[in-house]
């Protein structure tokens, strides 16, 4: 099993964190806030985006995306999401597979329950490692 890189936990929140304070959250009252590193060490981050058409919103993890792509690209390897108090939060299905899209092999989440890998909160999952290995064949 590969060695788990070294995250500083502390400084990745504090990064979600400032994300948060970005929120446009006038509806649900509910600042969402996410930081993620990329497979270059870049810290991106995202907030939640609201909008009065409820369907439209975006959450923190599609602007965290959204910021990954623009900013260069790259593979997840570290992710945190954290509310408006700082706390930590599990990201939605939806998000799971959103991150999952973008992410390293192994890549790793702070949850409610200790860091876990990508694998683990969204088991037998299916996305671009699938495509290609179906590819390979």
């Amino acid at each position: 099993m590969p060695e788990e890189p070294e995250i500083d936990w502390d400084a990745l929140r504090a990064a979600a964190t400032d994300a948060m304070r970005r929120s446009y959250s006038p509806y649900s009252n509910f600042p969402v806030g996410a930081a993620a590193i990329a497979d270059d060490g870049r810290v991106v981050k995202g907030a939640n985006i609201e909008n009065a058409s409820y369907g439209v919103t975006l959450c923190a993890e599609c602007s965290l995306i959204s910021d990954l792509i623009m900013s260069g690209g790259g593979r997840l390897v570290a992710f945190t999401c954290v509310d408006g108090d700082g706390g930590v939060l599990m990201p939605c299905g939806r998000c799971r597979q959103l991150l999952y899209e973008h992410s390293a092999a192994g890549m790793l989440l702070e949850t409610v329950s200790g860091v876990k890998t990508i694998d683990e909160v969204l088991p037998d999952a299916f996305g671009p490692r699938q495509l290609e290995e179906y590819a390979g064949r």
